[in-house]
């Protein structure tokens, strides 16, 4: 016989009470919904647990021996809302973490020491491989992933960094071959980027203001890497798309020069995305709550 064990914790909390109003009020339901479940439950069970009278609830034979089964889901429901209530208040266990590499390399060198020390009772595990991880399935708590995402009702994702794209050369590279004017001045150089189309192509889209340029343009080079492609371009071998944040030391350096300046890629969110369980484990959440206090403060 199945038996909802959420009808058993229903039935010791009203024989602790002593009625179906304090009952109600002690689970936040109507007292209706609680009269009526434990008459179904009593119909499934095929014998009555409480005599109703006018005064008060009076248990059954059979209801006296269920109690004890009844009393022991209460135990462990108890039990675990004292272990959540432990873990929320005090994060610990395995993190298991799926993130792209030149993000990983970019942000977690400064961020995880810290994080490290505070948590001392939490330890980590990272997987900075390319491939897009089952979160599930594999036992991650926590991805980074960048741009769209697909619709998957057994996730949850949150904002974490909006990462801005730009077209990178270096001087050397400059005045080899010059600088475009305008993107259509593009199909002229040596280009470094992401992601090939089907038809060996590159789809650009670059905007100025309200204005957009979009095209396929030939690409020498892709690879998965930003922060690769800024070191390509860094060196000589092209005009790279990549993120301003890992241009930006290389800029510093005179390794690179933005090219056309006024244009840009559209801006690329990325999300922490985890399980979509109502309760977030402690451990993630502090892991999350740290990666957003990063971003937040840039």
């Amino acid at each position: 016989m199945d038996i909802d064990p959420g009808d058993l914790l229903l039935f010791a909390r009203i024989v602790e009470t002593g009625s179906f109003s304090q009952a109600a009020e002690r689970t936040g339901m109507p007292k209706s919904t609680v009269s009526r479940r434990l008459s179904l439950l009593e119909a499934r069970l095929g014998e009555r647990l409480l005599q109703r009278t006018t005064r008060r609830l009076v248990l059954t034979e059979f209801g006296t021996s269920l109690l004890e089964h009844a009393r022991k889901v209460a135990e462990e429901t108890a039990a675990a809302g004292a272990l959540a209530q432990h873990r929320q208040g005090a994060p610990n266990g395995l993190l298991k973490v799926s993130m792209p590499a030149d993000f990983a390399n970019e942000a977690m060198g400064s961020l995880l020491p810290a994080f490290m020390a505070k948590y001392p009772a939490i330890s980590l595990q990272f997987d900075l491989s390319p491939r897009r991880v089952d979160l599930v399935a594999e036992g991650f708590d926590l991805a980074v992933r960048m741009g769209e995402l697909p619709d998957d009702a057994t996730l949850a994702a949150r904002p974490v960094v909006l990462s801005t794209w730009s077209l990178y050369a270096s001087p050397s590279y400059t005045v080899l071959r010059g600088l475009p004017s305008h993107p259509d001045e593009l199909f002229r150089h040596d280009l470094l980027g992401l992601s090939r189309t089907a038809s060996g192509m590159a789809l650009w889209r670059l905007l100025r203001g309200k204005a957009q340029w979009e095209r396929e343009v030939p690409v020498r080079m892709t690879g998965n890497s930003p922060e690769l492609l800024a070191r390509l371009a860094a060196a000589g071998a092209g005009i790279a798309s990549c993120t301003d944040r890992y241009a930006a030391p290389l800029v510093a350096a005179g390794a690179l020069v933005k090219v056309l300046p006024e244009w840009a890629f559209p801006a690329v969110t990325g999300y922490a995305v985890f399980p979509g369980r109502r309760l977030m484990p402690a451990k993630t959440r502090a892991f999350l709550d740290m990666l957003e206090a990063h971003y937040e403060k840039r």
